[in-house]
């Protein structure tokens, strides 16, 4: 996937779905070109699901099957100039910003498993947890992530399901 010099590309970020793909999701992320799933996804239904918004790469986490052939260990693209790496996050037992950020050197960091839903920008990289848009806990909302690049930046915004 590439951009043009003032075009740009919007994302879809999600993570920790657990086999629920609420039908919210499908307004959050229309007209995304892409879908990165990070992890925790629950089976193949979300994913065939999240398939008809648009084409999906998805990690696994600590709850999926290790092995599964749709689910990578991590994700390293790089989209209009931004590297963006994909892991669930439970690699690092608690992750942190800071954790990813001195583990990973890609420019956007997208990870899940705390369920909580985050953008931080440490001086030009960007970390994104969409927080989870399966089934609801710790009275946490659900929620996903747009991921915009554009003229070799990124920007995200958390939608609330």
């Amino acid at each position: 996937m590439t951009t043009r010099s003032g075009e740009s590309c919007v994302i879809g970020l999600i993570a920790d779905t657990h086999g629920l793909l609420r039908p919210e999701v499908h307004q959050a992320l229309a007209g995304v070109e892409l879908i990165l799933h990070a992890g925790d996804v629950g089976g193949d239904d979300v994913l065939d699901e999240l398939a008809l918004i648009a084409p999906v790469d998805a990690v696994f986490g600590n709850t999926d099957v290790a092995g599964d052939p749709r689910l990578a260990q991590e994700i390293v693209r790089e989209i209009g100039g931004v590297t963006i790496h994909v892991s669930h996050g439970h690699e690092l037992g608690s992750p942190t910003p800071e954790k990813l950020l001195g583990l990973y050197t890609a420019d956007v960091l997208v990870y899940g498993h705390t369920h909580t839903a985050l953008v931080t920008r440490a001086d030009q990289r960007l970390v994104v947890n969409p927080g989870a848009a399966g089934p609801r806990r710790f009275d946490l909302m659900p929620s996903v992530a747009r991921l915009t690049i554009r003229n070799r930046s990124a920007e995200a915004e958390i939608v609330l399901l």
